[in-house]
């Protein structure tokens, strides 16, 4: 007969961390802007640091910097990491063991997978049993060369706790759907009810479809309806709309050791996330634009970083164009994030004219060109400015007029919730 022993179980260290609230934490790492030359040093946008931001021992150092942040460390552990302890090997151990569970428990998680090499803790690893020879200095080479990326699940995530917080900071409680004037009949009632005429939705006002019948037999069991009795709820008529992001990733996004490519990237996460949960029948696509404009997939959105580019407004104006006549959408809408005036235009045999001085006439025209032919498409050009360069508000300004979209002066601090309101509300603001 076979006996199963039970013992009582004793919780780790690790099952008292929120898992969630350390990623939320991390969120400012795994979306940095960085700068996609890699290690490299400029006297404009500084030293870019020797680390690999993707891999494991950089994920470890920032989850590390979460822990002490956040206070979820020991006392104990504290004054060892300070130095302040007696050298304690064995909770130095105690700690690296810790950073390799997290890490671990993430990937098994489903919010972040390892993509090359393995180490310690991970399958794979090759370690010498008894810890002799050269497996161990072996699996440790292999480790770092591992790398992680944020999955779907992950980006997701990060999108949720964005969106959370940018209607927080605006005093929203819940979110709204795309308002206009025309009114249907649908599910949820918005307005006074109809008598219902042939082909709407058979969405009955109970009460007022009773109460006619009532008026017209009185008082009488049982209760006849007749065709003219019925009432019909009205709603809100919801459009779907196709938008496309547009995000700059010219230089001067880090320019002067400023991150405002990250900002843009986490309302692009929210707005993601928002339009999955809130508008189903609406779409999101991401659009970059430096000396080339390319359509990224959102979950490759954490990876993208601002290089060594100008900014090429032109191109990125005709790849979001072509996305958006490419879906049957009622309302089709660009939402243009820039910090820069156009300084590159791709020319008709590919290669790409670039003049970073003032407002070229050849960029300007062919930049005016595609806002023209979008205006035409019937595509609304909403722009947000995170700089007030003068050549930057000329630009805009006349990108506004064409289009007749709408012109936002902002900052990093306050980019989400412009994007958000204006998406949401449509609540619009001309600054100039």
């Amino acid at each position: 007969m076979r006996f199963t022993t039970y013992t009582r179980y004793k919780g780790g260290f690790l099952d008292a961390l929120n898992l969630e609230a350390l990623l939320e934490h991390l969120s400012d790492f795994l979306l940095d802007g960085g700068f996609a030359g890699g290690p490299h040093f400029h006297p404009y946008w500084g030293w870019s640091g020797d680390d690999d931001a993707s891999s494991v021992d950089s994920l470890k150092e920032a989850l590390l910097r979460a822990l002490l942040e956040t206070g979820q460390l020991t006392p104990e552990m504290l004054s060892e990491l300070r130095g302040e302890g007696d050298g304690d090997a064995e909770l130095r151990a105690r700690i690296a063991e810790l950073l390799d569970d997290l890490v671990e428990r993430m990937v098994e998680e489903g919010y972040l997978t390892l993509e090359s090499g393995s180490g310690p803790g991970y399958p794979g690893t090759k370690l010498d049993p008894e810890g002799k020879g050269g497996h161990v200095d072996e699996a440790r080479d292999a480790a770092e060369r591992v790398d992680f990326s944020v999955t779907r699940k992950g980006m997701d995530f990060l999108g949720y706790r964005a969106l959370r917080g940018l209607l927080g900071a605006m005093g929203q409680s819940s979110t709204g759907v795309h308002d206009t004037p025309q009114l249907s009949t649908g599910i949820e009632a918005g307005a006074a009810s109809r008598p219902y005429e042939f082909g709407d939705t058979l969405n009955l006002d109970i009460p007022a479809t009773l109460m006619k019948a009532l008026e017209r037999e009185g008082l009488e069991v049982p209760l006849n309806l007749e065709y003219g009795d019925l009432m019909v709820n009205q709603t809100e008529y919801r459009s779907s709309c196709a938008t496309v992001l547009m995000l700059d990733i010219s230089h001067s996004m880090i320019l002067y050791g400023e991150d405002r490519f990250s900002p843009a990237k986490r309302v692009a996460l929210a707005l993601s996330h928002l339009i999955r949960t809130q508008f189903p029948g609406d779409t999101l696509r991401v659009v970059t634009f430096g000396d080339r404009a390319q359509e990224i997939p959102l979950s490759q959105l954490g990876k993208a970083q601002v290089g060594p580019f100008h900014t090429n407004t032109a191109e990125g104006l005709e790849v979001a164009r072509r996305i958006l006549l490419s879906q049957g959408k009622e309302m089709r809408q660009i939402i243009m994030v820039t910090d820069g005036k156009p300084s590159a235009v791709t020319l008709p045999d590919g290669r790409v004219y670039t003049n970073s001085g003032g407002l070229d006439p050849r960029i300007l025209q062919a930049t005016y060109r595609e806002v023209a032919a979008c205006r035409k498409a019937g595509i609304l050009i909403n722009t947000f400015m995170l700089a007030r360069d003068p050549y930057l508000m000329q630009f805009v300004q006349k990108v506004s007029e064409i289009a007749r979209g709408k012109a936002y002066f902002t900052s990093t601090m306050t980019l989400g919730q412009y994007i958000m309101m204006d998406f949401m509300k449509g609540k619009r603001r001309r600054v100039g």
